[in-house]
């Protein structure tokens, strides 16, 4: 079994860098109202599960990269591909009354765990509920 490939720190750091004005806001701002998930369908199709409540997935992905300050193992990183690329499909319908753009930090999960060799394969197995 080949030995995972390091995480590259500075790499991480680069990108939450370019993006850290928008991230921190977007942090600060979110008041945890649950808005948003009204207009998550994946929200809808899992009954209410929390993990798929959009303000969730941002502030589990993107909040933890920011507050970690990109240090984080191959397994945080994997615990963050889960949710940025299994419960969100980027469809950009989470409405946010205070102007967060949750797609955004979505997206910049994904970029950042692509840069470090962490993606979602489509041969991997589905489940309707992913394990946590």
């Amino acid at each position: 079994m080949d030995e995972p490939q390091a995480v590259d720190i500075k790499a991480i750091k680069a990108q939450l860098k370019a993006r850290k004005k928008k991230m921190k806001m977007a942090l600060r701002l979110c008041v945890h109202c649950s808005l948003c998930a009204e207009s998550c369908f994946l929200f809808h199709a899992h009954n209410g599960d929390l993990r798929y409540m959009p303000s969730h997935k941002f502030i589990n992905s993107i909040g933890k990269l920011y507050r970690k300050r990109g240090r984080v193992s191959r397994q945080e990183l994997e615990k963050i591909k889960e949710i940025v690329w299994r419960r969100c499909v980027l469809c950009n319908r989470c409405y946010c009354p205070l102007g967060i753009d949750i797609p955004e930090m979505i997206a910049l999960g994904r970029s950042i765990c692509r840069s470090q060799g962490v993606v979602y394969t489509w041969d991997e197995p589905w489940s309707v509920r992913p394990p946590d």
